[in-house]
């Protein structure tokens, strides 16, 4: 079914045709009739595969071509800063041929231009939790006119520990409001949430919360922990990639990564909470446009960031939980392209491992880089095999794509 099918108004057509978009994914085929008939929702799918879409194009048909006022009609929260950015920019995008306007309203930078932009009147408010209730206790924003609220990556932000923000935000709208949750897994804490902040709302799941993206093959890469860099070197010397989003669990390992990936003559990006927000925006612009071949992330990024052509995700540290490394790996095939995850497991990692197999119901396979000088490793201890799917859901052997060649540079 082609968009055109699914209702929407002729400007917003054009902004998706604009932006490049042909077919609707699974989760806009099923969310957008729903947002359009003015229901609440709360819609689930793997990331990567068009939930921003699904919620912005029938929106943005509801409201019109024209912009009506000075105070805010819809408003969507997001857990971080870099996704309130691109949230903002997708629906100025999409709404390119209408005179709806927008705020991303976020912390890290001063107050000065989103002030400006508030007074100037907007349509659309893209908000993180902290930044929103500074400009709402200064009564420098209005909730008062808002009729579509949206609460994206939920689960996102109750680990990030928003869920009293969230509520208070939301006591602040008016109750005659359509309310849509969206995010890539829907724990059962959120029921709490959508306890009293939806009426009847209809669910919309795309594929299993659990699962990882089909397009996506995956590799364990078993090494002892003093040769976790050198393979991390050799791997991207051999491996033909386009560009690679390298994880760290913390940001003094981010730093270190980065450092000695430029020393090994890498160009390289860093981004996490303590870099400041023009360094972050920097590096995402430089890792979108390729001036950087390898961007270094802390799990912010799990959820903020939006690059086409991620042809690989690198775990250098293993997630903390199972289900980061869900939303790690979808930062790579996205939108059904193809990419690969590869993960460095040291001795200590066994039981994380063991619990992201349980978790995906599905074995990773194991892998090595002919030609590296490995160290012996320890003994793993038993364990039993992951319960699950045995078809299709299996991320099977990974064969990087036209084997291990040399990296061509983009640049």
């Amino acid at each position: 079914m082609p968009f055109k099918a699914l209702n929407l108004s002729d400007n917003v057509l054009r902004g998706v045709q604009a932006a490049g978009y042909t077919d609707p994914t699974p989760i806009q085929l099923r969310a957008i009739p729903v947002v359009l008939g003015g229901g609440d929702l709360i819609g689930s799918a793997q990331t990567g595969t068009g939930k921003t879409a699904a919620f912005a194009l029938p929106i943005l048909t509801r409201l019109g071509a024209h912009a009506k006022g000075q105070n805010a009609r819809v408003l969507v929260l997001e857990p971080t800063r870099e996704l309130a950015a691109q949230v903002e920019t997708s629906f100025r995008d999409f709404a390119r041929f209408t005179d709806i306007r927008g705020v991303a309203i976020f912390g890290g930078v001063g107050y000065g231009n989103q002030r400006a932009e508030l007074r100037r009147g907007v349509d659309i408010i893209v908000a993180t939790p902290g930044r929103l209730m500074d400009y709402l206790k200064e009564g420098a924003i209005s909730l008062r006119d808002i009729s579509i609220l949206v609460l994206d990556e939920v689960d996102r932000m109750l680990d990030m520990g928003f869920l009293p923000v969230v509520k208070d935000i939301i006591s602040r709208c008016p109750k005659n409001r359509q309310t849509l949750f969206f995010s890539a897994t829907v724990p059962p804490e959120i029921a709490a949430v959508a306890s009293f902040a939806l009426r009847n709302p209809t669910r919309v799941e795309v594929g299993i919360n659990r699962s990882i993206n089909e397009s996506v093959k995956h590799a364990l890469y078993p090494v002892a922990f003093e040769q976790k860099f050198d393979l991390l070197v050799a791997l991207l010397a051999k491996t033909d990639f386009d560009s690679v989003l390298v994880f760290s669990r913390t940001k003094h390992g981010a730093d270190k990564i980065a450092r000695r990936l430029k020393a090994a003559n890498h160009s390289v990006a860093v981004l996490h909470a303590n870099r400041s927000q023009n360094q972050r925006i920097e590096a995402l612009a430089g890792f979108k446009s390729g001036k950087y071949e390898v961007m270094v992330a802390t799990d912010i990024a799990a959820r903020g960031i939006d690059v086409a052509g991620i042809s690989h995700v690198i775990n250098y540290d293993v997630p903390e939980k199972p289900e980061d490394y869900v939303h790690r790996i979808g930062r790579t095939g996205r939108a059904q392209a193809v990419g690969d995850a590869l993960t460095l497991v040291t001795p200590e990692n066994y039981g994380d491992i063991r619990d992201i197999q349980r978790f995906i119901g599905a074995k990773i396979p194991e892998l090595q880089l002919e030609g590296f000088p490995y160290k012996p490793l320890a003994p793993r201890p038993a364990q039993p095999a992951p319960q699950g799917r045995s078809n299709g859901g299996n991320p099977g052997t990974l064969q990087p794509r036209g084997g291990f060649r040399r990296f061509k540079s983009r640049r």
